[in-house]
């Protein structure tokens, strides 16, 4: 299968955010997307699009240089579909609905959704699910595929900064992110396989193609993969409710990816960890959040604390964070390892009944409210 990777203006960024629509009185997921669409001019590719459950919307922005602007796009957009969803409905930014019922929510009658629901089986009926996914520029192909496996070293962070579903179906699931545990339940989910060319990765998408597992390239829904924008798109994190918390995530995607082209433009090779290194720490996060110790290969050090590593990463990227106009949005996850991510604000809001009013509460605010 032939993948054409056009390269992109390098570090440039585009946000996807997905968001569950609830109803104003019982806060229950609502099937009333098509209400939305139908105000919309292109419902497919424009920047209100259909998503999977007739119970969600998608906001996409345009390319963007800046993180900023990215951020007031998605503003607009907002503004656009609380208008267009009219005041019996709420909009909701979590990676789960606390309370609702997976297997009750009705996806679109569209051919690729229904692949996922038929083929799928009783997983296919769980994906009731919403995340954020940030697409970051690439200018040369050579450079698609050590960047993916590069960013998805970090996905651990992604997963623990964004974590926002611990409730699930009204229990306390244990877990920072739910949606993370459910999401790789899907057979082309998961973290990116370490090839060495291009040429092996289309390859890989020749077999599964053939294996009759995927009909077109965006069907690889790695955690982190390259796009046929020319990007590369970090999958990996919940959907979060605040304006604050969507800048950081971007800005962390964005500087990261620029560090690693730089390091590829001087020939240094980007570094790798043991697939299972990756597996073991991706766990981790969605299992116990930033509150968690991440496998490393340091000798003498094989643990070390999820926040210290964080912090680390935070000080290599200040200087590139001042050049991109994104060290304000770089620095607020200095605010979310102090005061606590989505997962942890709703289990301190005292359960899922809480937790579904704080979120709905805060989604669209331009920061989170600490008690």
């Amino acid at each position: 299968m032939r993948f054409e990777f056009v390269p992109g203006g390098k570090s440039t960024i585009g946000v996807e955010w997905e968001l569950a629509l609830v109803d104003a009185d019982t806060l229950e997921l609502a099937p009333r997307a098509q209400r939305v669409l139908d105000g919309v001019d292109d419902p497919k590719a424009g920047p209100i699009r259909r998503e999977y459950l007739t119970g969600m919307i998608e906001l996409v922005t345009g390319v963007h240089h800046r993180v900023d602007e990215a951020v007031d796009e998605l503003r607009g957009h907002l503004r656009h579909v609380q208008n267009l969803a009219g005041d019996d409905t709420r909009l909701l930014g979590a990676g789960a609905h606390p309370i609702s019922k997976a297997a009750e929510q009705q996806h679109f009658g569209f051919w690729r959704y229904n692949v996922v629901a038929d083929r799928n089986g009783y997983w296919g009926r769980q994906m009731a699910i919403f995340g954020t996914h940030i697409h970051v520029g690439i200018d040369h192909r050579d450079k698609a595929l050590p960047i993916t496996y590069g960013l998805a070293r970090f996905s651990p962070y992604f997963i623990a900064l964004t974590g926002s579903s611990p409730f699930w179906e009204g229990v306390d699931s244990g877990y920072a992110s739910q949606r993370t545990m459910i999401f790789q339940q899907l057979p082309t989910n998961g973290l990116p396989y370490p090839m060495d060319g291009w040429d092996e990765f289309e390859h890989y998408a020749t077999e599964l193609e053939e294996a009759g597992m995927i009909t077109a390239p965006n069907e690889i829904r790695w955690d982190v993969r390259p796009s046929t924008f020319g990007t590369i798109e970090n999958r990996v994190l919940d959907s979060v409710p605040t304006f604050a918390e969507l800048g950081a995530m971007t800005a962390l995607t964005q500087c990261l990816a620029e560090y690693m082209s730089r390091e590829l433009d001087d020939g240094r090779a980007i570094a790798r960890l043991p697939m299972w290194f990756m597996k073991e720490n991706k766990w981790r996060a969605a299992r116990y959040g930033l509150d968690t110790d991440v496998v490393t290969p340091r000798v003498g050090q094989k643990l070390r604390p999820m926040r210290e590593g964080i912090l680390d990463w935070l000080n290599r990227l200040e200087p590139i964070a001042a050049e991109l106009h994104c060290a304000d949005e770089l620095a607020f996850i200095n605010d979310l390892l102090e005061h606590g991510p989505s997962y942890l604000r709703q289990r301190a809001a005292g359960g899922p009944e809480q937790a579904l009013r704080q979120l709905v509460d805060s989604t669209g605010a331009d920061r989170p409210t600490w008690g």
